[in-house]
């Protein structure tokens, strides 16, 4: 056969497979967004009226999303040598291996110190309309360089902590890089920039999230039951949004508080506004089957319990066992997927001759 034959051959072989193909990318093309074709249920519509699926990050328009900076962020949120003891880090209290929280009912802070309220999960936290039980601070940037300075928690100041960045060149490149067009990057309000870009990428999208776009299978008949339950209730009045919470405040006083007759003024020391007693952000309800325990001072372990308690407390409604199990087994089908990015543990720099030593007063 000479080679215009075997040219021949191989073009009558060969067309018929890319003619195959390109079918079959027409037919996926068709086919890669079924749940435009879906009709959505009624509860899938019920539910889009006080929520929506997460979206792929939580930046904002205008906000620089680069690896340089997110990779940053991650490496700050999990640096220990920014506390004054060079022990604690933001994971130490927002642990990405249990969900974001440390899983105490108050946090352990700098020489065994306790803090006044239950650390709340990080994750998903950049959807929040404001940060801190009370609100205090509007972002994830200006919240992440709070507890830094905090004397019960990691005790540093400003200066000690440029001081460790400083000492290490690594940590100089990478301020660069982060913020190539800033003549002076490394200054204490871009430590906060970075962790809340690292932190801005920590949505954790769950079944939920699948049924919200359109898979009416994603959850069990329990889970939606428990998802009717929970707008009969009236618990969307509170927890909606993309985070299921986060955006609003509520007067709460604890069974502990009032029992102890000691309660956390909570917004009222931010405010000064007698209104703002006792009035506390409504947190997020994804992953809350696993940030335990619950409540802003910590002080209730049991997920049911909670639920009766905040149903009673907030709506007037004494659930019966029946709505109870319910109610859990939808907040169960709220745990999400921790991105593996985030677990992924960073190398950190090498301290130099130069960097501060740990202290212990």
């Amino acid at each position: 056969m000479n080679n215009q034959s075997k040219k021949t051959q191989f073009r009558s072989f060969l067309l018929p497979g890319i003619f195959l193909m390109a079918m079959a990318m027409v037919v996926f093309t068709h086919c890669a967004d079924p749940e435009e074709e879906k009709e959505l249920t009624e509860l899938q519509q019920a539910a889009l009226r006080f929520t929506e699926p997460l979206p792929e990050d939580a930046f904002e328009e205008g906000m620089v999303r680069s690896e340089e900076r997110i990779e940053l962020g991650k490496m700050l949120f999990y640096e220990p040598r920014l506390s004054k003891s060079g022990i604690i880090s933001c994971n130490t209290c927002h642990n990405m291996s249990t969900f974001g929280v440390d899983q105490l009912p108050v946090s352990i802070g700098h020489m065994w110190q306790k803090g006044p309220r239950n650390a709340p999960t990080v994750l998903n936290a950049a959807l929040h309309g404001s940060q801190f039980w009370d609100g205090r601070e509007p972002d994830v940037e200006s919240q992440a360089i709070m507890p830094i300075l905090d004397p019960l928690e990691m005790a540093a100041t400003e200066d000690h902590v440029l001081a460790v960045l400083s000492s290490m060149p690594e940590y100089v490149e990478r301020f660069r890089q982060a913020f190539p067009d800033e003549e002076e990057p490394l200054v204490y309000e871009n430590v906060g920039v970075a962790i809340g870009a690292f932190e801005r990428i920590l949505l954790t999208y769950s079944r939920f999230d699948d049924f919200l776009r359109g898979d009416a299978g994603a959850l069990t008949e329990k889970e939606k039951r428990g998802l009717e339950v929970y707008m009969e209730v009236g618990c969307q009045s509170c927890h909606a949004g993309p985070a299921l919470g986060g955006n609003a405040f509520s007067v709460f006083e604890t069974p502990a508080e009032r029992e102890s007759g000691e309660s956390d003024p909570g917004r009222f020391d931010v405010t000064g506004d007698p209104r703002d007693m006792h009035r506390f952000k409504v947190p997020s309800l994804l992953n809350i089957a696993e940030t335990h325990p619950y409540l802003h001072d910590g002080s209730v372990w049991s997920l049911s319990e909670t639920v009766d308690i905040v149903a009673m407390d907030m709506l007037g409604r004494e659930l019966t066992e029946e709505e109870n199990t319910h109610i859990v087994a939808f907040l169960e089908a709220l745990t999400g997927e921790i991105p593996a990015y985030a677990l992924d543990l960073p190398v950190l720099p090498t301290s130099t001759e130069n960097t501060p030593r740990p202290q212990f007063d």
